[in-house]
């Protein structure tokens, strides 16, 4: 079994940004299908005018929630969120679109992920 995290706020699409995301919609897989999904709660930055305080946010907790998965996709995320969900074992996924479409290619072994959406700054 292996569980996929997709980060969002719709529940429909992969949210833009890791921080800011609200939910993991959370899927568990079996020889290749889906057999269990779930949306939970994801510790994320708050809109702050100090937008280096945010910046400078502890990413720990974010990851947390999904501690049992093993794939994570995001829409975009910081050099230092990624290194941090790789060193907590995550494969990292960087798209963007409907997780419907996203889950149908990650299952085929087609999903690709655009590492121009790791942000530098």
């Amino acid at each position: 079994m292996e569980k996929i995290a997709i980060i969002t706020n719709d529940g429909l699409t992969i949210a833009g940004h890791f921080g800011m995301a609200e939910y993991y919609k959370v899927f568990t897989l079996d020889a290749g299908k889906i057999i269990a999904q779930e949306q939970r709660p994801k510790p994320h930055h708050q809109v702050h005018p100090d937008f280096n305080q945010a910046q400078q946010h502890d990413h720990i907790e974010m990851f947390a929630p999904i501690q049992d998965c093993q794939v994570l996709v995001s829409g975009g995320m910081r050099t230092m969120a990624y290194e941090k969900a790789r060193a907590n074992g995550l494969q990292v996924f960087m798209a963007r679109g409907k997780i419907e479409d996203i889950l149908k290619d990650y299952l085929a072994g087609s999903l690709v992920s655009d590492p121009a959406r790791i942000n530098k700054w």
